[in-house]
This record gives C-alpha cells, structure tokens and sequence, in this order.
C-alpha cells in the first residue's frame, strides 16, 4: 500500500482524535500516538480500520523519555513499512505561578510541548526526507501573546513556534514544516476531565474574539490537511485558527 503514513502525537481523543480522523479520510494511514489513553486511542483505530483495512494502529509512549520517542518512529516505519508526516499535537498544559515553579513543572511542560517535538522530529527526518514528508506542530496562539499565569506553558509553545522555523530551515528543501496555532477552540481539562477555565474567563475570551464563538476540533484538523495535503509550496509558517483573537490581542 502507497497511501501516506502520518503519526499523530496526543490522538487518542480531543482534537488529536479529530486530526487523526481528518487526514484518514484524506485517505492516509494514521499512527495513533497516546500515552494513557490506551482504551480510546484502539477504539479509534478500530473505527478507523472499520472503513479502510489496515489503515490505523495504536501506539504507546511517554513523550517525556527520549529514548522512547526514537523507539515510537522505529515501531511506526516497522509497522507501515514508511512515515510521511508528523503532526506533533501532544501537550500538557497547566498554570505556573511565578514563585512556585519547580523543575517538575518545567520538565512537564517544555518536555510534551518542546523538547519531544523535536527530537521526534530529529528521529522522524530520515524517513521524513525520504518520502518528501511533512511536519506539522500544534502551537498556541499564546505563543506569541502569553497568557498570565502560564509562563512555562507559554515558554514552552514559543520555543516550539521557533523550533517550527528553525526545522524548516534545517529539513529544507526535502520536508515542509509549518504550525496551527489555536485560540479558543476546545478549553483545557484539569488532571480529573473537568473544564479548567471558569465560566467567566471562558466567556471573556470567547468575546475578544473577532467571530464571537469557540472553534472545534474540526477547524483546527482541517488546518492540520491542509498543511499536510494541499500546501506544497508552504514552509516554516504558522497558522493562527483563533477567530480573529490575535488581530487585536
């Protein structure tokens, strides 16, 4: 089979299961990359293989141990026998209050957000330059406008929107290398599922927007199949899907 693989880090559910099954039905083969989450990522590959035979596996690894990261890209290339894109989706996300930051928090954060990024990007390249592939990272808006209160987790995702340069630069002219940076698209859960945003953050938020409502899942997936299957001749770029939140942020 010829049909492109794409590894999706964090697609077990939320809007990496959306990505996941958006560029599936742009007819690639997906890795489904969870860590935890090990009931929802092979009941989505079993939906997925339910429509296409062979076209979806699952795959566990923590994103926090390196060695793991080159071991997850060997057991993808082993698995389809090819990688063609990466869509590094995966990320923590909690606040840290200045004064009571420890190095717990800083390797959390700038592990999932920044550090395996890149080297899943540096594990994924050889094969990524082989097949012409792409890379596509998940940013944040608050990339380049923090939000306060989360200076770790906005450090972080503005090391991953440089990073997105800087391995466009490196992997050129071979691999394109672009970011969808989301605004109030799908609010953060808290470690026990709940919404971690009070209702009246939420609401301020949603009104600074130029479109007055939260996206979905699906218009940040659609930006993720775009990048990946119709933008040839886009590099080192990032992609802001946020209602117009950062024209006046």
């Amino acid at each position: 089979m010829n049909a492109p693989v794409i590894l999706v880090t964090g697609a077990a559910r939320r809007v990496g299961a959306e990505i996941a099954r958006t560029l599936h039905a742009a007819g690639s083969r997906v890795a489904i990359h969870y860590r935890s989450s090990a009931h929802e990522a092979e009941t989505l590959a079993a939906e997925l293989n339910a429509v296409r035979t062979d076209s979806a596996a699952a795959f566990k690894a923590d994103l926090l141990d390196v060695v793991a990261l080159s071991s997850l890209v060997a057991a993808v290339v082993a698995r389809f026998g090819r990688l063609d894109g990466l869509v590094n989706n995966a990320s923590s996300f909690f606040p840290t209050k200045v004064g009571a930051v420890d190095t717990a928090a800083w390797d959390d954060l700038m592990g999932s957000n920044l550090k395996a990024p890149l080297f899943l990007a540096q594990a994924a390249a050889p094969h990524l330059i082989a097949a012409g592939g792409c890379i596509v990272n998940i940013t944040d808006v608050h990339a380049e406008r923090p939000l306060k209160g989360f200076p770790v987790y906005c450090a972080a995702k503005g090391g991953l929107l440089n990073l997105t340069r800087s391995l466009a630069i490196e992997l050129a002219p071979a691999v394109r290398v672009n970011a969808v940076a989301p605004g109030p698209v799908e609010w953060p859960e808290d470690a026990a599922g709940e919404i971690s945003f009070p209702p009246a953050e939420r609401a301020a938020i949603v009104e600074h927007t130029l479109l007055k409502r939260v996206g979905t899942p699906s218009d940040i997936a659609r930006t993720v199949k775009f990048l990946v299957f119709d933008a040839p001749y886009i590099t080192g770029q990032v992609i802001n899907v946020d209602g117009g939140r950062t024209a006046h942020l």
